[in-house]
């Protein structure tokens, strides 16, 4: 029943969405969906190394996106207890009751394969309870957790892009999406589904599920399932009077009759599994008591993974040592405690994801307003002649921006908008010259037109960029220039001069065909 990968609807904001908890972090069991949050940071992440630019060494893109979502999460989403879910190794029950469950899925990436075991401990240094059960699923885990969590009176959250586990929903059980600002609540399933939670299961084995390739009622989707079970009341009700539905809809239902309760096995979450072996006096909570960070072990783990700016961040967050007193003798040998460090404020800024054509327009028109944009691409590929097109974001001033996700491929990654539709829709403001732009490396920055010059002086860092800008542009009108290194202006020399002195920004654009393919290095 799981559905990893990484969702992203209309706004993706930086907070999680908002809880109704009036028992506060104290009686609120937080239950995260692992598996779900792997896929995502996997692929919402560049292609880490912990040697930066040696392919050979270990892959980080995937536990550095992991880190990041959960220490998000926690600041986001108080509670007392929490555990993070993941699939364990191996069959379960489901593929006993039919070989071909799941049999269509592609086998998981060899480099996201090798993250799985340092983000399990990772996770574990957080202060995380990690479980992975054989024999079930994630989302059987998380559903006995949850049942007995509201049994005992807690409001449970569970954080997922995972529509399957909307079954769980109760007054009690709510399932939060952070990536893309979705609750899932009581109203919200209804409103999303058709159907009240206490119907899902009915409605899912009608449907069907094609990402665990479970067969539903041929040529029945979501709407048809949602007005039978309005009209009947349930699955037991409508087959009891299947004869009476009528068309190719009321034939495929007829045939699937002895498919069926095999069907709402396979979508069926367990709320009862065996948990004793994992989490010794259940249903007493206390053994998943969220835990502060083992800031120690945290440092050694960022170091050997390369995540040089984490480590740095735990060692200011330190306590400074106590003062020697007079008569202390010092250690000669010892390197000075880092000079504090003031703690960056909290974002409060909007960051939009971009899914529907309404949000597009809005942002188009800032766009086309905005004194200069920064913008860049995520890309397929760093190899800038491979690379295919993954998403756009756009920045118009400090702590507003959007992206638009067009070829995210995952088992749950949402509806886009159609590639060539949005880069058709965007092509007159990107060749029109008089609407600054700036990009963020060099392969791009040449499109910044003329009258950007000023402001790339100030937000430029790397001086094959500024030398980029100040030769496409005019080197007396741009003081970067001068102070870029001989390499560096030979290069852009050299580059520009093949693309001729009297070709427009607009034309230098279209020709350089080039995408934005940053090697980010993580920090």
């Amino acid at each position: 029943m799981h559905n990893p990968g990484m969702q992203d609807e209309s706004r993706a904001p930086t907070a999680a969405p908002a809880i109704d908890d009036p028992a506060g972090p104290a009686r609120t069991l937080l239950l995260v969906d692992g598996s779900s949050y792997l896929y995502r940071a996997f692929h919402a992440m560049p292609d880490l190394r912990a040697v930066p630019g040696d392919m050979g060494s270990p892959a980080t893109g995937a536990i550095r996106g992991m880190i990041n979502m959960m220490q998000s999460l926690r600041k986001e989403v108080p509670a007392a207890f929490a555990a993070c879910v993941f699939d364990a190794k191996g069959p379960t029950f489901r593929d006993e009751i039919y070989p071909e469950y799941k049999a269509q899925r592609a086998p998981m990436p060899d480099d996201l394969r090798s993250q799985i075991a340092p983000i399990h401990e990772v996770v574990r240094l957080l202060g995380w309870t990690v479980l992975d059960v054989p024999g079930v699923e994630a989302d059987d885990v998380i559903g006995t957790l949850a049942r007995l969590g509201a049994a005992q009176g807690l409001k449970v959250v569970v954080s997922s892009g995972d529509k399957d586990l909307s079954q769980l929903v109760n007054e009690q059980v709510t399932i939060i999406d952070t990536m893309n600002g979705k609750v899932r609540d009581v109203a919200g399933v209804t409103a999303e589904f058709g159907v009240p939670p206490e119907r899902m299961i009915d409605f899912q084995t009608l449907v069907g599920d094609t990402v665990d390739n479970v067969p539903g009622v041929p040529k029945v989707g979501p709407k048809t399932a949602a007005k039978w079970l309005a009209e009947y009341g349930s699955l037991e009700a409508l087959l009891e009077r299947a004869a009476e539905i009528k068309g190719v809809a009321g034939e495929n239902l007829r045939n699937s009759l002895d498919w069926l309760p095999t069907g709402r096995r396979l979508v069926t979450i367990k709320t009862d599994c065996d948990l004793a072996g994992w989490l010794p006096g259940l249903p007493d909570f206390s053994a998943i008591a969220l835990q502060p960070p083992r800031q120690d072990e945290l440092k050694g783990f960022y170091e050997s993974y390369g995540f040089k700016g984490l480590a740095r961040a735990l060692a200011v967050a330190a306590p400074a040592p106590a003062a020697a007193s007079a008569g202390d003798t010092p250690d000669l040998f010892s390197e000075a405690a880092p000079a504090p460090v003031a703690e960056a404020p909290a974002s409060t800024g909007r960051y939009d994801m971009v899914c529907d054509w309404a949000l597009f327009e809005r942002w188009l028109a800032r766009l086309q307003a905005a004194a200069l944009v920064a913008l860049d691409t995520e890309t397929s590929s760093l190899d800038a002649m491979r690379a295919e097109i993954v998403g756009i974001s756009f920045s118009v001033e400090v702590g507003e921006a959007a992206y638009i996700p067009l070829a995210h491929d995952y088992p749950d990654a949402p509806a886009q908008l159609p590639r060539d539709e949005v880069l058709a829709r965007l092509r007159p403001w990107l060749e029109d010259a008089s609407r600054p732009k700036l990009a963020s490396t060099s392969n791009t920055t040449a499109m910044c037109s003329p009258t950007t010059a000023s402001r790339c002086a100030a937000m430029c860092t790397t001086p094959c960029c500024r030398a980029m800008c100040s030769r496409c542009t005019s080197p007396t009108a741009w003081p970067a220039w001068p102070n870029a290194t001989p390499g560096a202006r030979a290069s852009t020399t050299k580059t520009c001069a093949a693309r001729g002195p009297t070709r427009s920004p607009s034309a230098r654009w279209r020709s350089s065909g080039r995408r934005s393919t940053r090697a980010r290095t993580p920090t």
